[in-house]
């Protein structure tokens, strides 16, 4: 055990969260029953391992949680929603995506019912958050929300598109560095700050051109129909394409194919980045052809069942913000082996998740960084301390 986990485990116990086993409940807490919409598809890797990370927090904290799948259907997300709220016999909160931006009538529903609610990943934009203001105001049953800050991911995505270029010196004939953008859509909140971020890096450096910026749906197939359109018209203009930014890592994983049946080597010709800490991305990173891939949000679905137990157990995350904020992190062939078991293996009953838990007089404060992710991982099978 190292020294900094003794004191983490001290501070805890000290504040009377922690048992010595690590246990952070106490003995007459109330099982919680949540209700998770997930807005994507049955297989689709990132909302999978929402789900999973979600179950496998609720394993530890004594929340059982049901999973009902939307496959990628707004209609089908708000049905089910709506059916959840109509429930005789209804789920202690409801957690919800705003998912192309289609949660808003499940969100007045659970008002009219009562059912308390947790936006995930996606938050209300636009007319939307004007007309019903922050959570618990007109809403009173939607407690909060919990996000990431996409922009800063999509950013730091180009610019390590733009740092390895320029290291590589993969200028085009007019002095120019050129990139693919390959975005999830156009609408939903999760995609528009992604595609920010790849705007803000490329304003700030008037050496690189975004020649297209396309839409693939979120999906590998259609990723690699627009990449492969991109390449042939760069190849037709006598531009030589100097990285490709995907939004997600399935459209990364597209990129890569056309990229290959272009005949340039990934990795060594040119540079693409994505976003999901998916197990097929890291795969590709362990082989050179992938750049990184940013993320650890899947872990939204962990997090927001420690932020459900603690505020069921009177330690209200909104005592900071409604509005609880995470920072996702790259993983590249420098940092690949910290995370790659948990994964890979999608080990997530390895986490701790107790340990996140807030300290006593410090309510909503919560420290959610993968350093504090690696840290409480027990040690994987068959492995030595």
């Amino acid at each position: 055990m190292t020294v900094v986990l003794r004191i983490l485990l001290a501070m805890g116990m000290a504040c009377g969260l922690l048992t010595p086993t690590g246990g952070a409940l106490a003995a007459d807490a109330k099982p919680l029953n949540v209700v998770f919409v997930n807005p994507g598809k049955t297989g689709e890797v990132y909302w999978d391992m929402v789900a999973q990370t979600m179950q496998a927090a609720g394993r530890k904290l004594s929340v059982h949680v049901e999973v009902l799948t939307s496959e990628r259907n707004y209609r089908t997300m708000q049905e089910l929603g709506l059916g959840v709220v109509a429930r005789s016999d209804k789920p202690d909160v409801l957690i919800l995506s705003n998912e192309e931006s289609a949660a808003v009538p499940i969100l007045e529903a659970a008002e009219a019912a009562g059912v308390k609610t947790l936006l995930l990943s996606n938050t209300l934009l636009g007319e939307d958050a004007a007309r019903l203001g922050p959570p618990r105001l007109k809403l009173k049953t939607w407690l909060g929300d919990i996000t990431t800050d996409l922009q800063t991911a999509g950013a730091r995505m180009a610019n390590a598109l733009i740092g390895a270029a320029r290291s590589e010196k993969w200028q085009s004939p007019d002095g120019k560095i050129h990139i693919l953008g390959i975005g999830g859509d156009e609408i939903t909140p999760a995609s528009i700050a992604r595609n920010a971020g790849l705007q803000l890096a490329v304003a700030a450096a008037p050496d690189v051109v975004v020649d297209r910026m396309l839409f693939a749906n979120w999906t590998q197939s259609e990723a690699e129909q627009v990449t492969a359109n991109y390449l042939g018209w760069a190849s037709r203009k006598g531009i030589r394409p100097a990285g490709i930014w995907a939004g997600n890592d399935p459209m990364a994983l597209g990129a890569l194919k056309a990229v290959a049946a272009a005949g340039l080597a990934p990795g060594q010709d040119i540079q693409v980045v994505g976003l999901n800490w998916s197990e097929d991305a890291l795969r590709e990173i362990r082989a050179g052809r992938l750049l990184l891939t940013d993320g650890g949000h899947f872990l939204l679905g962990g997090w927001s069942i420690v932020l459900l137990r603690d505020y069921v157990d009177g330690c209200d995350f909104a005592a900071s913000s409604s509005h609880v904020e995470l920072k996702t992190s790259a993983i590249t062939r420098d940092n690949l082996g910290s995370v790659a078991d948990l994964i890979e293996r999608r080990a997530f009953d390895r986490i701790d998740f107790a340990r996140f838990r807030a300290k006593a007089g410090a309510c909503g404060r919560y420290d959610f960084s993968v350093d504090a992710l690696v840290s409480s991982l027990s040690v994987p099978d068959g492995a030595s301390d």
